[in-house]
């Protein structure tokens, strides 16, 4: 018997979420069961009781904490619940539910652990031409990071195995969708991305109320996820940077020494000491930051059996 949840975070949407509810399947193939769980996250409206209306379990978070940390308690509950699959989607109906069978197949078909929907970014009117660029550059940057083929980064339509679900943590308290591709690869899940529709949008997000302010807030969470799973790629890179700079100023200073006129340019040893230095600092961090990971996936690893046997599987 396969448990689908659907796990809806939710804040101040009770002129949204009736919509979105209405609009989730009642029934698909391959899952025997649906249950539609909405984590009510410190809402000072009558979300949390709209959406029971509508006949969805609801989990109250007082005070309101934030996207993330909604997230991670959905995950966390579902599992409790049963459930196999969970699918996550926005409270606001940006994403077209009749696309939930699309990203639930993969992982019945046990070709992927997570799968992220994919949206057509040119096709979306209400983006801007800056947010398209951005929304592009960004996914590109985690794809060169995780190794995942993701062509949608930021989309919050997904849907994870149960496994999956075992495995993530979310340490952010901002967003969980790049914290959650980074770490899948350095778990040995596999990512998969399947085209979906979105619906028109009803509302300005909540979450993206200056798009510059996203950007350095995500650049943050990156570069804070690429240095706890691959520090020793992190700081080695800077080391070789930083080496090569210094190696480049010797040689300069070595050309014009050559030339006679080496006395002028011994400033170029004082940087290029500075540089190597810090190179081989860097290295040392890089190598020290690779221990700790070891240490980390064997915490993790205890975290992950712990997690199975509390839920008796």
């Amino acid at each position: 018997m396969t448990k689908l949840i659907i796990q809806i975070p939710c804040y101040n949407e009770e002129e949204q979420i009736g919509k979105t509810l209405g609009d989730l399947p009642k029934e698909l193939a391959g899952i025997d069961e649906i249950e539609i769980l909405v984590i009510n996250d410190g809402s000072t409206d009558n979300s949390a009781e709209t959406a029971r209306s509508c006949g969805a379990s609801v989990i109250d978070i007082k005070p309101n904490k934030g996207l993330a940390n909604a997230f991670r308690s959905g995950l966390a509950e579902s599992l409790k619940r049963g459930a196999d699959i969970i699918v996550n989607t926005d409270a606001d109906n940006q994403y077209c539910a009749d696309d939930i069978k699309k990203l639930i197949q993969p992982i019945i078909d046990g070709n992927a652990d997570i799968v992220i929907g994919a949206r057509n970014i040119e096709a979306i009117k209400e983006f801007s031409l800056i947010k398209k660029i951005l929304q592009k550059v960004g996914s590109a940057v985690l794809r060169l990071l995780s190794s995942a083929p993701v062509s949608d980064a930021p989309s919050g339509f997904r849907a994870f195995s149960k496994q999956a679900a075992i495995k993530l943590n979310v340490f952010d308290n901002y967003t969980y969708t790049m914290e959650t591709i980074l770490q899948a690869n350095a778990k040995d899940l596999k990512i998969v991305s399947v085209p979906i529709r979105v619906n028109p949008k009803l509302r300005e997000s909540k979450l993206v109320k200056n798009i510059f302010d996203y950007v350095l807030k995500s650049m943050k969470t990156t570069i804070r996820m690429f240095i706890v799973y691959r520090p020793f790629r992190f700081f080695i890179s800077l080391a070789g940077l930083s080496g090569l700079l210094g190696i480049m100023l010797v040689i300069r200073f070595i050309y014009f020494y050559l030339q006679g006129n080496g006395n002028g340019h011994v400033q170029s040893l004082i940087f290029a000491s500075v540089f190597l230095i810090s190179a081989i600092q860097l290295g040392i961090i890089a190598i020290l930051g690779d221990l700790l990971s070891i240490n980390r996936k064997l915490l993790e690893d205890i975290q992950t059996r712990v997690r199975k046997f509390e839920l008796k599987d």
